[in-house]
């Protein structure tokens, strides 16, 4: 029986396969280890795969495509409902296998080698910004209990801890001291890692033409542009600028019924690391918009003054993530419209 559709089910050693031909005929549902998946692919003939997109999900498409096979990644939120009763690897198979064949279904486009290594970039980066953030909050925390207290903000807390080592010591218990001292190390360390890490980012932005054309877009960075190319490289997997707002959850949640439209807040729902970014550099360009509104689009201006600060920077926001898929979809910078 020729098989034509396989849902693939993912894990660290042990794999699940569930194949099944033209007519919806179940040909095999079994357990694969390792070393015996790309051997047992090598067998078949060319085929629709279906992967849920997780861990490792991007190594196995790319490896699968090159045997020939038509490979597609599917977001697990929309596997979940093909599941029937019961929790097991085979339930799972099954079901990818069921939801890669809907003709509506959405897939994840596959990332490249070189997407995957600026992602690692940022999400290490993103790692070691958060243990400076704990590690300051520690030492915030531990000065203050001695009645010591220095302004919020990590530029205040690496001056302070610059001055420690130049020997401008409160005055503390020796065991307190010494503790002290080590908190203020490790933030001096982390806050150089992380000047490398963003120093790494800017060398691959340079490299990179699709982040350049981002960083015309006015609030958007090296950081952030490569973080976007690296998640969605040409952004075509989406039909509109809408989808892509949409997918980092920038649009109102719709709970619509018996005619009535009803629109509640945004949903927060897809990448949350670039929504992040995205509303980071929409309050710094707030800050600069107000200063000099007529080197920048009427609208945004508008926005500003009819909408509370937050509210005006989300939609900003969302206005934004349409321009950054209009730019790589069509390939070209972005033209600002002025006063």
């Amino acid at each position: 029986m020729q098989v034509t559709t396989v849902g693939l089910d993912l894990a660290k050693n042990i794999f699940q396969v569930h194949g099944i031909t033209n007519d919806g005929e179940v040909v095999f549902n079994r357990a694969l280890r390792r070393a015996q998946l790309l051997k047992f692919f090598e067998c078949l003939d060319p085929c629709l795969v279906g992967i849920e997109a997780c861990g490792t999900s991007h190594h196995w498409a790319r490896e699968l495509v090159r045997l020939g096979h038509d490979v597609k990644l599917i977001p697990p939120i929309y596997v979940k409902p093909y599941v029937k009763r019961g929790k097991s690897d085979a339930a799972d198979a099954e079901a990818i296998c069921e939801a890669v064949t809907r003709p509506t279904m959405r897939f994840v486009e596959i990332k490249t080698p070189d997407q995957q290594a600026i992602l690692a970039l940022h999400r290490t980066r993103n790692l070691v910004v958060r243990q400076r953030t704990q590690t300051i909050n520690m030492l915030r925390a531990q000065l203050a209990e001695f009645g010591i207290v220095f302004p919020q903000g990590v530029g205040h807390a690496t001056k302070f801890a610059k001055r420690l080592f130049e020997g401008e010591c409160p005055e503390l218990p020796d065991t307190a001291g010494g503790v002290i001292a080590k908190l203020c190390e490790q933030i001096l360390f982390l806050h150089g890692k992380i000047a490398n890490y963003t120093h790494e980012m800017t060398q691959v932005a340079r490299r990179e033409d699709r982040v350049a054309l981002l960083q015309t877009i006015p609030g958007i960075g090296p950081i952030t542009a490569s973080a976007i190319v690296a998640t969605i490289g040409t952004g075509k997997q989406f039909s509109t600028g809408r989808d892509f707002a949409a997918w980092l959850g920038l649009t109102p949640l719709n709970r619509s019924s018996g005619g009535k439209e009803k629109l509640g807040r945004i949903s927060k729902m897809g990448d949350r690391y670039i929504r992040r970014l995205l509303v980071i550099g929409m309050m710094s360009r707030m800050r600069q918009i107000t200063k000099t509104p007529e080197r920048y689009d009427p609208w945004f201006a508008d926005i500003m003054a009819r909408k509370p600060g937050k509210v005006a920077a989300v939609a900003m926001v969302n206005k934004t993530a349409r321009m950054v898929w209009a730019v790589l979809t069509r390939n070209e910078p972005y033209r600002i419209r002025t006063i």
